[in-house]
This record gives structure tokens, sequence and C-alpha cells, in this order.
């Protein structure tokens, strides 16, 4: 069953590591948020595969937004 990483608060998206298809590890990063000035990482929840990526960077997001869909 697929699990929708989302946004932790509104910001832009920085840097996004992953793509549909990767494998990651629990505590892998997947993306990095820039908040007022500060990078916050957000990482893996558990292992799993990538089933899609629905940010992208230079995007802003909201609090809440689908980033990450781990299958």
């Amino acid at each position: 069953m697929a699990e929708t990483i989302e946004t932790i608060a509104p910001g832009n998206v920085w840097k996004v590591f992953v793509k549909a298809g990767d494998e990651v590890a629990e505590g892998d990063v997947l993306f990095i948020l820039e908040l007022m000035k500060t990078e916050v990482p957000h990482p893996a929840p558990r292992a799993g595969r990538i089933a899609a990526v629905m940010i992208a960077e230079g995007e802003s997001v909201e609090a809440g937004d689908a980033a990450v869909s781990l299958a």
C-alpha cells in the first residue's frame, strides 16, 4: 500500500533527492525544504520504492502538500 509523505510547513523545495522507481531505506532524505533560510530535510519513514514525486525543485509548497508517494 502506498504512503504519501507530506510537507511539514510552507516553504520552497530546495532539493529533491529521489525519482519514481528509486529504492530508499528508512531515514534516507527524500527532499529538503527551505523555510526562512533554514534547510529542513524530510526523511523516509520506512524502506520502500518511490512510486511518484509530486514536487519539483524551486516550487513553493504549503504545509500538508503531497510531496512523495512511497510504495
